[in-house]
Formats: structure tokens, C-alpha cells, sequence
């Protein structure tokens, strides 16, 4: 096989991922508190390197697959969206990119979030898609005067979390949070954080990165068809 089409299927491969992540990425740039996803592009060196930790000589195969292109990992683009005021009470911004809400579902278990559009279900403030809000105590609030003093906000990095759906988070280290005493400096009141999805830019990238592809599959096309036409040429002599 021409060692080209190592790299370009595995260009391909990346770019499908991409169109993946940046077709989600638009698709909720109208979610409340949506944080951008990106991806993070390399190459196998890594693996090389532990070939060469264990004495282990590469073969071919691993110095061709060195030069091949693969998704190293993805991250989040923390920065914060538009706040937008609502004079809704049952609304609340935060004025900093690492800070979140802390709320539980019906099985007891926490997340973290940034969409503070709560709503009021059964008198205990909720979020849109029923779960609890958390004061510091990690317990349920009441709605009645005075409540916006409970809200519980901490403080994390983004690669202390894993993203669930669109607008929730897993902690992956409880040790790494940290509570927030005084809210009312993080906090704006009626109002809420919007995505902080750039539409104009994210379909750009969404039409480069299929563009991409489309190159990526003609010029393997294109290696297919001068092979055959070498090896026609071959068999005719």
C-alpha cells in the first residue's frame, strides 16, 4: 500500500471527528451556558517513545505510523459567554470562567453546571431538566426570601471535569473543588450566561474541516487510480 494513504485515511478519520464535534459545538449555540468543545490534533511520537524507554527497536510499520495524524485529546474553551439580563428571580449568571452551580438528579448523584436558568418546581429551585440546585450544605433549596444567598458555587478547572450532555459536568477529582463562602461576588442576579459559541467562526471551521475531508478522500482516490494505471501498464509488457 502507498505509505500516503496511511496519513490521509487517518486525516480523514480526524476530520469526521471534527465535523462531529463543531456540528455539536453549533447546534447549541443557543444553550445557556454551553462552553465550546475543541479537539487537539497529533502524531504517535508518544508511542515511540515508550518503544524507546523499553529497548524496544520500531519497526517499519511504526516509524510509517509516526507520521500519521491522530486526535490527541479535546478540551474545553472556558471562556464566558454573554451575559444577558432576564429580571427573572430564578436567574443567575456567573461573572467568572471557573466557577459552576452545583446540582444533584433524582439518584442523589452531583454535577456541576453554568445554565443558571432555574425554575421553580414544587417550591425547591430546579433546573430545566429537573434537577435540584444545591446550597453548600448539598441540599435542596427552598424558594422563599433570601434564597439566592444559599445557591452553592464552587471553583474548578475544566480539566478536573468530564462534560455529560450538553450543559452538565462530572467531577473527577471532589478534592479539587472549591467552595465559594460569599456568592454574591460571583453572582449576577436575573440574568443569564449565553453559549459562548461564535457562530460566524464555528461554521467556517465546520466548512473547512469538510472541505478538508473532501481532499483528503480525492487524493487517496487519486493514489488509487495511478496505481491501477501503473500496474495495467506492468501486466501489459
Amino acid at each position: 500500500m502507498n505509505q500516503g494513504v496511511y496519513s490521509l485515511s487517518a486525516a480523514m478519520i480526524n476530520q469526521l471527528n471534527r465535523v462531529d464535534v463543531i456540528s455539536n459545538n453549533l447546534a447549541n449555540v443557543n444553550t445557556n451556558g454551553f462552553k465550546e468543545d475543541n479537539l487537539i490534533e497529533g502524531s504517535f511520537n508518544h508511542y515511540l517513545e515508550k518503544l524507546a524507554k523499553k529497548d524496544i527497536a520500531p519497526t517499519k510499520l511504526d516509524t510509517i505510523n509516526n507520521t500519521v495524524p491522530k486526535i490527541d485529546g479535546n478540551f474545553i474553551n472556558g471562556i464566558i459567554g454573554s451575559i444577558v439580563e432576564t429580571n427573572n428571580p430564578l436567574d443567575f449568571a456567573l461573572k467568572t470562567n471557573d466557577t459552576f452551580f452545583k446540582v444533584a438528579d433524582k439518584e442523589g448523584n452531583t454535577f456541576l453546571t453554568r445554565d443558571g436558568s432555574f425554575k421553580n418546581i414544587g417550591g425547591v429551585l430546579s433546573t430545566f431538566d429537573g434537577k435540584k440546585v444545591l446550597n453548600n450544605n448539598n441540599q435542596p433549596i427552598n424558594i422563599a426570601d433570601g434564597f439566592e444567598s444559599q445557591v452553592a458555587i464552587v471553583t474548578t478547572s475544566y480539566s478536573n471535569l468530564n462534560k455529560v450532555g450538553n450543559n452538565n459536568y462530572k467531577i473527577a477529582d471532589d478534592t479539587k473543588l472549591k467552595p465559594i463562602i460569599d456568592n454574591d461576588q460571583f453572582m449576577v442576579l436575573g440574568a443569564i450566561e449565553k453559549s459562548n459559541i461564535n457562530a460566524v467562526s464555528t461554521m467556517v471551521a465546520l466548512i473547512d474541516s469538510q472541505r478538508r475531508l473532501e481532499q483528503a478522500q480525492k487524493a487517496i482516490t487519486g493514489i488509487g487510480e495511478l496505481s491501477e494505471k501503473l500496474l495495467t501498464k506492468i501486466d501489459g509488457r
